[in-house]
């Protein structure tokens, strides 16, 4: 039976020169994107979670690894994240779930839920200000219009 392979993305905590690039590559083959701060890696493993144990543990001294995650949802549209916290960061962590009766997975993953959701909430809010503000100054038919033609044409970035 051939073994599972799962894309991995590292996010890093700065990026990385040329050297240590190299040098990472010569413990697990890496692609970089544009300026170094994050890495793709192919590992086989059973699980997404091997995988990623597998590629933190063979990473870790050679690079500033912030979080390792899955590249593409699984079946559930989930992610898996890997992350390592610091003794500290980790015993306070294992404290927290524990008064709140959750495992520190469940803890993380629960506050990570709770963040997303607000984070979503003030960004439909934002939207829906901005909205609000240009309907205030013209009709709906006019920002449909312009809508839809700034969908149409490339993304040129924001003007200065």
């Amino acid at each position: 039976m051939t073994m599972p392979h799962h894309a991995l993305e590292i996010a890093l905590t700065r990026p990385l020169s040329t050297a240590e690039l190299r040098h990472a590559a010569q413990a697990w083959p890496l692609a970089a994107n544009h300026n170094a701060t994050r890495l793709m890696g192919l590992v086989g493993a059973r699980t997404p979670e091997r995988a990623a144990h597998r590629l933190r543990r063979r990473l870790t001294s050679r690079l500033p690894i912030d979080v390792i995650t899955t590249h593409y949802p699984d079946t559930h549209g989930q992610v898996l994240l890997n992350l390592a916290f610091p003794p500290g960061v980790h015993t306070a962590l294992a404290r927290d779930a524990r008064h709140a009766g959750l495992t520190p997975e469940r803890y993380v993953r629960e506050a990570l839920q709770r963040a997303l959701t607000a984070h979503a909430d003030r960004e439909t809010e934002r939207l829906d200000h901005a909205v609000r503000h240009l309907l205030a100054h013209t009709t709906p038919a006019h920002l449909l219009s312009a809508v839809g033609h700034a969908l149409t044409r490339p993304f040129e970035g924001p003007t200065p």
